[in-house]
């Protein structure tokens, strides 16, 4: 597996030093958008408004907008000595909770966590203690350039770490439009959709849900290509050697020709003049 995050975590004076792994993967499929004259990908180029142009890499700076049109630029020597300094930081647990007293709206991204050389120990000695008194640790992480609250607990054998948000990233729940407030319902109703939840009701089994969509949508594309409707991109034609002499020859010649109308003149106005005496 692919390492996301290396570094130590501590709590009290037991430090494990680990590494993070990537516990999910998106597997969307992802579509490309082609121009559909000649099938080209579309590109997306960074261009400045004011100045009318395509921009480079280098030439662009980070900033926060702070009022409309106001940004503070911030210099990307500053960000990176900040995020080195809160990187070298060892990630410290801060409490230990129960798991059911986090909402699950609060979870983000989950990362397998696996020990690096020394750790095995107290890698162990923390999925242990977790496991028997039924508590998850709560710390904070820098991940990717972000500060990030996240809470270690035990998935099976292993320990996972899983980056959740912080309160002020949850939006009010009193700004949802249109919520009915208390509704008056009738006992026959409401048993009957008790009764109906009763019935529907069994074990959670995550092997049991298929993406159905994308099965089908690759299914399309498989059969698309099984019957030959597909397309390749075209080039963009690139001037050869013999595109680019013709170009020269015939500018030559266009100034070939300007310099000989030129040079007639001359000879004509000499000749008029030597008449003339």
């Amino acid at each position: 597996m692919h390492t996301m995050w290396k570094g130590t975590i501590s709590f009290g004076l037991v430090n494990i030093p680990i590494k993070l792994h990537a516990a999910t993967e998106n597997k969307d499929i992802k579509l490309r958008q082609l121009h559909e004259e000649c099938k080209s990908p579309i590109q997306y180029k960074k261009r400045c408004p004011v100045c009318d142009r395509e921009v480079e890499n280098e030439e662009i700076v980070k900033a926060y907008e702070y009022a409309k049109n106001k940004f503070a630029v911030l210099d990307e020597e500053d960000l990176e000595t900040l995020k080195k300094e809160q990187e070298d930081k060892a990630v410290e647990i801060l409490d230990f909770v129960k798991l059911e007293e986090i909402d699950p709206i609060y979870f983000e991204r989950s990362y397998y966590m696996s020990p690096t050389e020394g750790g095995t120990k107290a890698y162990g000695l923390l999925r242990q203690a977790l496991k028997d008194t039924s508590k998850i640790g709560v710390a904070k992480i820098i991940i990717r350039s972000k500060e990030q609250l996240a809470i270690i607990r035990v998935y099976e054998n292993t320990l996972l770490m899983e980056t959740i948000h912080f309160p002020d990233e949850v939006r009010q729940v009193q700004n949802v439009p249109n919520v009915p407030e208390e509704i008056e319902l009738s006992k026959k109703e409401l048993s009957t959709a008790v009764t109906l939840i009763d019935q529907l009701t069994e074990a959670f089994d995550p092997e049991k849900y298929k993406d159905e969509y994308r099965t089908a949508l690759m299914d399309l594309i498989e059969a698309k290509r099984n019957n030959e409707e597909i397309t390749t991109a075209k080039e963009k034609p690139k001037p050869d050697n013999v595109t680019d002499l013709m170009e020269a020859l015939e500018k030559s010649l266009e100034k070939t020709k300007g310099t000989k109308k030129k040079t007639t003149k001359r000879k004509a106005t000499s000749r008029t003049k030597k008449k003339t005496s």
